[in-house]
Order: C-alpha cells, then sequence, then structure tokens
C-alpha cells in the first residue's frame, strides 16, 4: 500500500482487495461511535471491501458477513465493541428515501456507519463524516482519497494515516 497526504486529505493506493481490506480494519479499528464514512465510487471500486474490513477491525462482523446492502438498503452488525451499520443509496431516490428508513438515527448514532453510493443522498449525511473516494486505478489496484469533513471525521482520518519520518 502506498499513500500521501497534505492539508485535509489523505490518499492511499492499495493494490489488492486484501490491503483494501485491511485498510478498511484500520478504519474499524480507530472508530469511535458516531463515526460515519460516506463511501463514494464506481461499481467495482470496492467500497464494500473496504466495509467489510471496517466491520472486521470493529469486531462486529466477519468479512464474510457482511453483504452489500443494495436490496435491504441497511444491515446492522452488532456483535463488536460497538455496532457497525452498512447503508447503500444505490437504489435510492435521495436523502428521503434514506430518512425513510430511520438513516438520521442511524448516521452518527452509537456505532460506526458506512454509506456505500453516499453521492446520491448527500444530505442525509451529517456534517460531520469521513469522505472516502475509491477509484479503480487498474486490475486490483485502487486508489482512496479520504477528506474529513469535520473534528470527529478528522480525528478518525488522523488515527489512519502514519506518521511522518522524525515526527511522534
Amino acid at each position: 500500500m502506498r499513500s500521501s497526504g497534505h492539508a485535509s486529505t489523505w490518499t492511499a493506493e492499495t493494490h489488492s482487495p486484501e490491503e483494501t481490506l485491511d485498510l478498511g480494519r484500520r478504519i474499524g479499528r480507530a472508530a469511535r461511535p458516531g463515526d460515519v464514512l460516506a463511501l463514494v465510487g464506481d461499481l467495482g471500486s470496492g467500497k464494500t471491501v473496504l466495509a467489510k474490513g471496517a466491520a472486521e477491525g470493529l469486531g462486529a462482523a466477519s468479512a464474510r458477513e457482511v453483504t452489500s446492502p443494495t436490496f435491504v438498503l441497511c444491515r446492522e452488525h452488532l456483535g463488536g465493541r460497538m455496532p457497525f451499520y452498512h447503508l447503500d443509496a444505490y437504489r435510492l431516490r435521495g436523502a428521503a428515501d434514506l430518512e425513510a428508513i430511520g438513516a438520521a438515527e442511524i448516521l452518527g448514532g452509537d456505532g460506526l456507519s458506512a454509506l456505500e453510493w453516499a453521492d446520491r443522498a448527500p444530505q442525509a449525511l451529517p456534517p460531520d463524516h469521513l469522505e472516502v473516494r475509491l477509484e479503480i486505478i487498474g486490475p486490483s489496484d485502487r486508489r482512496l482519497t479520504f477528506t474529513p469533513r469535520g473534528r470527529g471525521a478528522a480525528r478518525l482520518l488522523a488515527g489512519l494515516t502514519p506518521v511522518a519520518p522524525g515526527g511522534c
């Protein structure tokens, strides 16, 4: 995995689904209740793989247990140090559809939430969330750009980024 960062964003490149899964595990280990991941990317970019890793990092579920919530809209994984809520806006017409399933109580609630296709319902996101843009840059290579939107998201991102050489 390769990474770089400046000011408020951090970019990481993964070269296999396992590396993307590992990055998700780091997110899960660094997460606190109320953290929200806004996952944005094309089909096959790794959104669900990253979410699987986050659930594993929390101890909420194994990667095999985490599947795309496209048809059920929200899956809850409750076995871990805190809940993992996995939502999907792909089939929705906007934020109102997410509101109808109670997303306002879930996003920013008592666990870590990951919303796939977050760009389809940006109004449903709380002001404090970590935007993760996933890009396909090769057959197994992905570029993930993390942009914190709020203090909690900046804290979560700081828990993921490597310390610069000579830093503390």
